[in-house]
């Protein structure tokens, strides 16, 4: 007996109608001259469509996402004549919801059936954010070992300027990277654990005490804000925030020079909370530069989905003064 014949044996349709519903699978079958799709029950419900007998294609098309337009049509045209089983993946529009559909197939209408082909749909928005997140994850992790070595030069030329001997200096070094270790800490998402809420006072003082130079300038890096507890997702922002404005300054603004200051304040009103990042005795500012880099793009995303906030940039003469505005409600999150 064939594996083939085995299988008719214990596989009835309705038993294959389970399989597939156990599997979450939506079925399509398209009607290669007229351009339409007839589909299940699930099909419908996944595109956000009422159950109709069939659908056009450009119906369909409608509710795909603008960016993937075109790409899905040229696709589907084009497995006409390409052999072999076939995989195509696109978004979706359900409203303001996003959707990740793979559509799956026989191409060179192999399996056709009286100018009917045949295939499913999944949703796979589950595993497309799952790699976006870890696509993202990994250019951040790019990003901040590039910053690292840029902070570590940065450090290296501070401490040169306090100290007078290479033992000095060597020691001096040590220490400002072990605080900047302790500082990257601060920097790292906290999926999932718990922890106590962190003053908002002290975030700023650990996360920038590795830029002091209180040998060449005292109290070079000054801090005047309310005390008060910021939650876990809050503190994990704001040190993203603070690290990538700090490295900034220590490769382009006031903490490159000698003379440099850089003031942290704070004001609020009923609603929010503003703070004020203030750089005086750096270098000269021409103009305002490119902000599109991943960094600044992080920052601003992180910002407005984690503190429903903004951070707004004034690139004055004498040096950079950006507000970050915070809602109240969301700081002990």
């Amino acid at each position: 007996m064939s594996v083939q014949e085995a299988a008719s044996r214990v596989w009835r349709p309705e038993h294959l109608r389970l399989a597939i519903d156990a599997a979450n699978v939506a079925l399509w079958s398209w009607q290669v001259d007229t351009d339409r799709f007839t589909m299940d029950e699930r099909a419908f419900g996944l595109w956000g469509l009422p159950c109709s007998e069939e659908v056009a294609f450009e119906e369909l098309s409608a509710h795909i996402h603008p960016a993937d337009r075109d790409r899905v049509r040229a696709a589907f045209t084009a497995t006409r004549s390409v052999a072999g089983p076939y995989e195509i993946d696109f978004r979706i529009m359900l409203g303001r919801e996003v959707r990740w559909i793979s559509a799956r197939g026989q191409g060179a209408d192999e399996g056709i059936v009286d100018r009917v082909m045949f295939g499913i749909f999944l949703d796979v928005t589950g595993r497309k954010q799952a790699e976006e997140g870890h696509e993202l994850l990994a250019g951040e992790m790019s990003h901040r070992v590039k910053n690292l070595l840029a902070i570590a030069t940065g450090l290296a030329h501070i401490t040169s300027r306090s100290t007078t001997s290479a033992a000095d200096m060597a020691q001096v070094l040590t220490e400002r990277l072990r605080a900047l270790g302790r500082a990257h800490d601060l920097v790292r998402p906290l999926p999932g654990q718990e922890g106590k809420a962190a003053l908002l006072g002290d975030l700023f003082s650990v996360l920038l005490a590795p830029y002091d130079d209180p040998g060449a300038f005292a109290r070079r890096i000054r801090v005047a804000v309310p005390r008060m507890g910021v939650g876990e997702r809050t503190a994990t922002t704001l040190a993203l925030v603070i690290h990538e404005m700090a490295t900034n300054s220590v490769k382009h603004g006031a903490l490159s020079a000698e003379s440099g200051i850089l003031d942290i304040s704070s004001t609020t009103d009923d609603d929010d909370l503003l703070v004020v990042w203030a750089e005086t005795g750096g270098p000269a500012i021409s103009g305002a530069p490119d902000m599109h880099g991943f960094g600044s793009q992080l920052i601003a995303r992180s910002i407005t989905r984690d503190l429903d906030g903004a951070l707004s940039y004034d690139w004055q003469e004498s040096g950079l003064v950006a507000t970050l505005r915070m809602r109240k409600a969301r700081l002990t999150a």
